[in-house]
């Protein structure tokens, strides 16, 4: 500090002020050291150096000045007199070299740097203009840096100079001089008594409400002194000696420490305090009168980081460092220190000396001066400081303001700029230092892995009172890991506004999202989540709701019956409510509640009443789930394993995804490409009521789908089947109590209403159209059918392991090698086979590969019955090749058992059991008949016995499966090894025309095996019947078919008659490869007859009336009958005549 001239002409003054106390001080520790209640009274040097002031600063003032001058020079003469004489009899030998060169009494001009003692420190330390001014002299010394700098004896002579000019009444006159004003706007200070030296100590307290230039100057250079030693504090030492000597925070007695140590002292009892108040091991409990004193220290020294001695040693060079430019006053140097408490280079003594002021702070928050001074005005507005119900004690720690004001803020209440200003820096304050929290050090101890009930309702605490969702940049740690992300990702927000955390939140496990940023945010998002009050927007949005359906009080209230954990659960209960149920969520309140949603999705660290009730099941069955979103699948893939609790709350959680699947953020990001593509509108409404995921899955295959997407859309298909709840279209289509397998239940009824043509369906139009939306879904994967997927687990991983789930093609499999599968296997195919043939829309892979051919050939069909419209369709030119295999496959399929050809099965309803009735009583249930009673009704068509439904129905069969010899089970069967040796090459061609039918009737003769000669035979018999069923021949003879039988109709023989006639007929001249084929075929008709016999008299009629030469054979029949009728005319009876009287006897 520079000092004018005027100052220096006033220095000399100073020789007259006793360097020892009036008073002895007595030899004793505890007893000799100078009263308290005097040590503040008259403060004679804080007077010099307030006139010091006048003079510099107002010029035209000299007369006042020159007046005060006297007035002090009067005073000084009257204690000049007080040499060494008075000074203290047990001050320490080692100071008595000290009191010897004071021993001089000077009336006027004595000088500090005139004394021996402290000549070479005073040479040493302090520039050579300050040794005429002793106040320059004594800051100099006073402020150097380490003890060992000056002598003792030197320290002890300077306390004694200070003790001397703090402790003279006769001064306080010219303070009610200097400070007559401000006296009287202060009534505390105009009260005091005069003449005791208690004004002086009065105007310190009150420093902070002084507005006259010249009287805060004063009271400022008093502090300076005042504090620099804890024994010159009025009445300190008097209430705390006790606790300094029960501590060992140093000596109490006059000159066993020296001045820069005593600072250490008072340092010494705030950490006491602090150790007290984290009720950490051996902690002395400091008395209540020494915890007022030392906070009020602590008060009375917020404005000027000068005032904290020990402070103000232990971080001078960091003070240069870090805060060169930083004014003294108004605590704006504790503020600068404070915010680079963390840095690399902040020495540890300083730091630790910070920390002590934070925690004095988080105790008493006027022990901040910048935020007891703007947060004033509303903290009275807001009876922030007036609570009854809490202690005084409490009303004063900063969380407690913190809570108040924030309150207040967040209920839209106004409150100023500036202190809205502090709260922010001390909210980050608590946030970076966990240690601030004495309830979280106190129960944060031991084992941090586990978290301790108790210690994470502290922590929850400090994020109410920090409330860093009101602004990220409170948490220090999260606002440097996520300044890239913010920059990149949520550039478009005003910096510090709350929705900074939900667009943080909306890029969790985002490309944009950097592994530090990810942890940070996801640690304040566990607290966040467990106190609905800690985001401001959701606060906002649903204050009233809350108020309304919850029962909620106050921001900073609680309430045991509604914890704020429970108050969102109560209010996204209501928000899926329907009109009927009434008392719903605003619209505002309810898009908050649907981000929360989305947000606890991505992790269920986020859902505390997930984590909490499953945290046994996360460990026991997803210890190993370690990806996002991964948790959470894993509880609902193992939803029937889990405990009732977690059980519960999954299902429930399952149950609101199933109405809203945009809850599932993770799954919404990954499917963003399909939706944009295929599914916006539906993505767009407010309500999404199940679209959404229905949507997906009817686009599961498109090009935009990616694996991701697919995978979750396949889960969410999965954890549906195990309980009807988790469909929510479908729980609403059918509102009755119903079991988990209710979807197989309600879909066998429906098939049996629709088989047997019942006249009322029992199950509803609206649930039946639900239905068929889940069984399509249930289609596409093995796995949405569990009983399926447990029964044929076995044959899936021998027959079927390396195909993939999905688009149907491990059930396709398993009906590739249905011979194959294990019986129960075996069955559960058949049934799931029977069901696709009922209705094609369920089988999956036909609608996938023929989904073009369907959109080209079947568009006005009845999903029901694309597949008859594809077989219709089949043999056209237009039609793909892969649909035209997936078609042949399906009729492969039919035509092993009847059951698996609904309409065959309807239009032989009574020919089946009218003439295949043996077939079905050696069957068994739900096993292929393996076309055991086709075949049987394909001998009944050829005998012309068939009603024209079933005969119409077994002509189409007969003609397909004249094309390709697989569409004949029995054919298949029974000539495996005939077709391999005999028709190699047919067999192998990749279109079958019948060629391997023809071959096998070309080498009837070399059948060996009898199985397949009358499978071949049959053949022939058949296709007397209808040439259309022998498309070889068909072929060859076509054009002879349209010159000379086409008025004749096709069916029962009629055509082939007709041609057999024209061959007889010498006239008609038909085609070569006609004539050829027809002989051929009489040829192989006349071995059949040979080799098969009629079995009776009814195939013996049958065989005449199907044969070429019927009319002949006719002829010949009615010709012998009439020759025999004519006999008995003429030759009479043969039998003996009765005559008439044995008759009359």
């Amino acid at each position: 500090m520079n000092y004018s001239l005027e100052e220096n002409n006033l220095s000399g003054t100073l020789s007259s002020v006793p360097i020892f106390p009036t008073a002895p001080e007595g030899s004793s520790r505890l007893t000799g050291s100078v009263k308290m209640a005097d040590c503040i009274r008259v403060p004679l040097l804080l007077l010099l150096m307030c006139i010091f002031l006048f003079v510099h600063l107002i010029q035209a003032q000299n007369n006042a000045i020159k007046k005060l001058i006297a007035g002090v020079d009067k005073m000084q003469n009257q204690v000049g007199g007080l040499g060494l004489a008075a000074g203290n009899p047990g001050v320490d030998e080692r100071n008595q070299g000290a009191g010897a060169s004071l021993s001089r009494r000077r009336s006027t001009g004595w000088k500090l740097a005139e004394e021996a003692v402290c000549r070479d420190d005073l040479t040493r330390l302090c520039p050579k203009h300050s040794w005429n001014n002793n106040l320059a002299v004594l800051e100099c010394l006073q402020d150097r840096k380490e003890d060992s700098e000056i002598a003792a004896e030197c320290n002890h002579l300077l306390w004694n100079y200070k003790l001397n000019l703090t402790t003279d009444p006769k001064f306080e006159s010219v303070a009610v001089e200097v400070c007559k004003t401000t006296i009287s706007e202060i009534k505390e200070c105009a009260a005091e008594e005069l003449g005791k030296g208690y004004l002086v100590s009065c105007l310190v307290d009150h420093r902070g409400n002084i507005t006259d230039y010249q009287c805060n100057q004063y009271i400022t250079k008093m502090t300076t002194i005042v504090f620099s030693d804890y024994r010159l504090i009025c009445g300190f030492m008097d209430k705390c000696r006790d606790d300094i000597n029960t501590l060992k925070c140093g000596s109490i007695s006059t000159g066993e420490k020296d001045v820069h140590s005593q600072g250490e002292v008072i340092a010494c009892l705030e950490k006491g305090l602090v150790r007290e108040a984290e009720d950490q091991t051996g902690a002395h409990v400091i008395r209540e009168e020494c915890k007022k004193a030392i906070m009020r220290v602590a008060e009375l020294s917020s404005d000027d980081f000068h005032l904290d001695r020990y402070l103000y040693f232990s971080c001078r060079d960091d003070r240069e460092r870090f805060c060169e430019n930083t004014l003294a006053g108004e605590g704006r140097v504790y503020k600068c220190l404070f915010n680079h408490k963390f840095e690399d280079s902040m020495s540890e003594r300083c730091r630790e000396a910070l920390t002590t002021r934070q925690k004095l702070i988080a105790q008493d928050y006027k022990v901040s001066y910048s935020l007891a001074k703007a947060c004033k005005s509303d903290l009275r507005k807001y009876h922030c400081n007036v609570d009854t119900s809490l202690p005084r004690a409490r009303e004063a720690r900063l969380s407690y303001l913190l809570l108040c004001l924030e309150s207040a803020v967040h209920r839209g209440r106004v409150v100023s700029g500036e202190c809205q200003g502090e709260m922010m820096d001390y909210r980050r304050m608590l946030m970076e230092d966990f240690s601030l929290s004495p309830e979280i050090v106190l129960v944060g101890r031991g084992d941090m892995g586990a978290i301790d009930p108790s210690c994470q309702k502290a922590l929850q605490t400090l994020i109410q009172e920090a409330d860093p969702g009101a602004d990220y940049r409170i948490d220090r740690a999260l606002n440097e890991a996520c300044e890239s992300v913010i920059q990149t990702a949520c550039k478009h927000i005003r910096s510090g506004d709350p929705m900074i955390l939900s667009c943080l939140m909306e890029h969790l496990y985002t490309e944009k999202m950097v592994e530090d940023c990810e942890h940070r945010l996801l640690e304040l998002q566990y607290f966040i989540a467990r106190d609905w009050k800690l985001d401001p927007i959701l606060y906002k949005k649903c204050q009233s709701d809350a108020s309304r359906l919850c029962h909620t009080h106050g921001w900073n209230e609680t309430s045991e019956l509604m914890p704020p954990g429970a108050i969102f659960s109560c209010l996204y209960r209501h928000a899926y409510r329907s009109l009927e149920q009434g008392r719903r969520l605003s619209r505002d309140c309810k898009v908050e509640v649907q981000r929360i949603l989305h947000q606890r999705a991505l992790d269920v660290k986020l859902d505390p009443e997930l984590q909490r009730r499953c945290m046994t099941d996360l460990g026991k069955w997803c210890s190993e789930k370690t990806e996002a979103g991964q948790e959470l699948e894993c509880l609902q893939d193992h939803l029937d394993d889990l405990v009732a609790d977690c059980k519960e709350v999954v299902g429930n959680l399952t149950e609101l995804e199933s109405e809203d699947i945009q809850i599932e953020a993770l799954l919404m990001r990954a499917c963003d490409p399909v939706i944009q593509a295929h599914c916006h509108e539906v993505a767009d409404n407010q309500i999404d009521s199940g679209d959404l995921m229905d949507c997906l899955v009817q686009n599961k295959h498109q090009k935009e789908m990616n694996e991701k997407c697919a995978v979750g859309v396949t889960h969410f298909q999965l954890i549906q089947v195990k309980d009807f709840r988790f469909s929510y279209k479908f729980k609403t289509a059918y509102t009755r109590r119903i079991e988990v397998d209710v979807v197989i239940c309600l879909s066998t009824t429906v098939r049996n209403d629709t088989l047997q043509d019942a006249k009322e369906q029992r199950v509803s139009v609206k649930c039946r159209k639900q239905l068929r939306v889940e069984e399509v879904e249930m289609s596409e994967d093995i796995r949405l059918e569990p009983e399926l997927y447990d029964s044929c687990k076995t044959d899936i991983n021998k027959l079927c392991q390396n195909v993939a789930f999905g688009n149907a093609q491990v059930i396709e499999c398993l009906k590739e090698n249905k011979r194959q599968l294990l019986p129960r296997c075996h069955q559960k195919v058949f049934k799931l086979q029977e069901v696709e043939m009922v209705d094609s829309e369920l089988d999956y892979q036909l609608m996938r590969v023929c989904k073009n051919m369907i959109r080209r050939f079947c568009t006005e069909s009845d999903g029901k019955n694309v597949l008859q419209c594809l077989k219709q369709n089949k043999n056209s030119e237009m039609m793909d090749p892969k649909c035209k295999q997936m078609i042949t496959k399906r009729q492969i399929t039919q035509n092993t058992d009847y059951r698996l050809n609904p309409v065959l099965r309807k239009a032989c309803k009574a020919d089946i059991p009218k003439f295949c009735d043996s077939i079905l009583k050696k069957a068994k249930d739900e096993t292929e008949l393996e076309g055991q009673v086709i075949s049987c009704l394909k001998l009944k068509y050829a005998d012309q016995r068939l009603s024209p439904d079933c005969e119409d129905q077994i002509r189409v069969i007969l003609q397909e499966s004249a094309l390709d010899y697989r569409l004949d089970p029995q054919l298949q069967i029974q000539c495996a090894e005939e077709i391999s040796s005999l028709c190699t090459e047919e067999a192998a061609a990749q279109e079958q025309t019948g060629q391997v039918e023809e071959c096998l009737k070309i080498n009837l003769l070399k059948l060996k095996k009898e199985g397949c000669k009358k499978e071949v035979l049959n053949m022939l018999k058949e296709s007397k019947a209808d040439i259309y069923v022998d498309p070889v021949l068909h072929t060859a003879c076509a054009l002879d078919i349209k010159h000379h039988c086409a008025a004749i109709p096709p069916g029962k023989g009629r055509q082939m008659s007709c041609l057999m006639e024209a061959l007889q007929d010498k006239r008609i001249r038909l085609q070569p490869e006609c004539k050829k084929r027809l002989q051929d075929r009489i040829d192989m008709w006349s071995y059949a007859a040979k080799v098969a016999p009629a079995e009776g008299l009814g195939d013996l009629a049958m065989q005449v009336m199907t044969s070429p030469s019927k009319n002949y054979i006719l002829t010949v029949i009615c010709a012998g009958v009439a020759l025999l009728f004519m006999m008995g005319l003429l030759c009479g009876r043969f039998t003996k005549r009765v005559t008439q009287e044995l008759k009359d006897r």
